[in-house]
């Protein structure tokens, strides 16, 4: 385990209360974390960006590429995901000026590890569940809250099973078997080499170039903006 990656997860044992600058600090603003110049095919946090949940075009194909690194605990994303993410959805993505892509991001409270394993099993068997739980994940933060991993993995297989057409007995067994875990693994290591240091981090692209990442509170007219769309 990286010693990064140690460091958050020691950081999420103390945690209490919202996190107010950004889920495990950083707050909002921007930076480029010494990638300025990079683009869609060198940048850490494009990293195997073909094989994660997206909405809209193949990444590269529209202007905009739209990489948000979430934890499904944190409540920073939670605000991100209710009021930036709708206007993303329906004013750059439908008109398929941009592609949002998703990348599970565990670094917050401890329930969000299973809930991004989960979220992987998911996606791996169903792109519409995934995107449903994802919902159902930030809609519910206080009913997941101080839950273990069996508990958090029996009220994500009752939400499958009510609430989609996946396999949620499969999605579950997944889980417990290790079977998600290179790909929450592969979203771990390219948001620690990107330099995401708190959640939401949210890196953008244009035209297939780099041009900046926000963390914390991400408003959407930051995005537009900095799109140019």
């Amino acid at each position: 385990m990286h010693g990064t990656r140690r460091q958050f997860l020691s950081v999420s044992t103390v945690v209490t209360g919202t996190l107010v600058a950004g889920c495990l600090g950083g707050g909002s603003g921007n930076g480029d974390g010494g990638t300025n110049g990079q683009t869609l095919d060198s940048h850490p946090a494009a990293q195997g960006l073909d094989t994660q949940p997206r909405l809209g075009p193949a990444p590269g194909e529209a202007t905009g590429t739209i990489v948000a690194f979430e934890d499904p605990s944190c409540p920073r994303c939670r605000n991100f995901e209710e009021t930036t993410v709708p206007r993303i959805r329906s004013e750059l993505v439908e008109p398929g000026d941009a592609t949002f892509v998703f990348r599970g991001y565990p670094i917050v409270y401890q329930w969000g590890h299973p809930a991004s394993r989960a979220l992987e099993a998911t996606y791996a068997r169903d792109t519409d569940a995934h995107w449903a739980l994802v919902d159902h994940y930030f809609g519910n933060q206080s009913e997941f809250r101080n839950t273990d991993r069996d508990e958090v993995l029996s009220k994500s297989r009752e939400f499958l099973a009510a609430e989609t057409s996946v396999g949620a007995e499969a999605v579950v067994t997944a889980v417990q078997n290790d079977e998600a875990e290179g790909s929450v693994e592969a979203d771990l290591n390219a948001g620690e080499m990107a330099g995401a240091s708190a959640t939401p981090a949210v890196y953008l692209f244009r035209d297939g170039q780099y041009r900046t990442s926000y963390s914390g509170s991400v408003g959407f007219d930051a995005v537009r903006s900095t799109l140019g769309l």
